[in-house]
């Protein structure tokens, strides 16, 4: 009976129109891809493929036993479960969920205008993070982009300064009140200083020794498309965080070519930057 109903099955997907499968099927395998591309090198994605594999495996099981009115008390308990994994995936990828909506606004045709002095940043990041590189003090800077940044500001200490790398040098200087914790620049301005930002888990980490101003770094930057350069305390590495991704070992003059081309594209994929620390890494 269970071979009869699969070939019965088999036979009204034969009814279909070809051109109208092979779109469904683009749609779909167009959506997965961009799901599991995603989601890949996080905590969520094993959590997906598993759900996504029993999802499967239920509807299949009860389509081909629940045809007519056989099986009624499972196609029952499979509505209701289907249900209840909705609100289940809503609450355990809340995270994914709003970095997605986050990347969604981030789309070509709702951007803002570039940076339009994308060389000034750069220049004065790239001298401040070079002085503090080579006295061992520990500093982080996040660049803003296209996501306002306005519910992290509002914890810290208010500066609306011009930007310079005198003032950075000052604020992350060893016994001032705003050092240990992270500046905000928007547009050539310091917006702020002395702001707590999110931390990364300590699983989600490339390197297990780095500390809470790398996991800062790399918290922010799976929240919003912001740039974050920021100095190691311990070793003096000035690293480049963005869209979840630590790439370190820049030099001063790397880092400013390299922040002056991430703020003048209209997207800046870590691809490239993080071949390219990998490379002066096996240098």
């Amino acid at each position: 009976m269970l071979f009869e109903r699969a070939q019965r099955l088999a036979q009204r997907l034969a009814t279909y129109d070809w051109w109208q499968v092979l779109i469904e099927i683009a749609v779909i395998w167009v959506v997965v891809f961009v799901v599991v591309r995603f989601v890949k090198g996080t905590r969520a994605a094993g959590a997906l493929k598993g759900t996504l594999l029993l999802v499967v495996m239920a509807t299949l099981l009860v389509r081909i036993l629940g045809q007519q009115d056989s099986f009624l008390q499972l196609k029952f308990l499979y509505d209701r479960f289907v249900t209840l994994l909705a609100i289940t995936l809503i609450v355990v990828f809340q995270p994914e969920l709003r970095r997605g909506l986050i990347r969604l606004g981030e789309a070509p045709i709702l951007r803002r205008a570039h940076h339009g002095n994308a060389g000034e940043i750069a220049a004065m990041i790239a001298q401040a993070a070079g002085y503090l590189s080579k006295a061992r003090f520990g500093g982080i800077m996040v660049i803003e982009r296209e996501t306002p940044l306005k519910g992290i500001v509002e914890g810290g200490t208010p500066i609306h300064g011009r930007l310079s790398a005198r003032l950075l040098q000052t604020i992350f200087f060893p016994g001032s009140a705003l050092h240990d914790l992270a500046v905000i620049i928007k547009d050539a301005e310091i917006v702020a200083a002395g702001v707590q930002l999110p931390l990364a888990e300590a699983d989600e980490m490339p390197d297990p020794s780095l500390g809470s101003r790398h996991r800062a770094a790399l918290g922010v930057s799976k929240e919003c498309d912001a740039l974050i350069v920021v100095v190691s305390e311990e070793t003096g590495t000035i690293s480049i965080a963005e869209r979840g991704r630590l790439e370190p070992g820049f030099t001063p003059d790397q880092l400013r070519a390299e922040v002056e081309a991430r703020l003048t594209r209209s997207a800046a994929p870590a691809g490239p930057g993080a071949k390219r620390a990998a490379e002066r890494s096996a240098s």
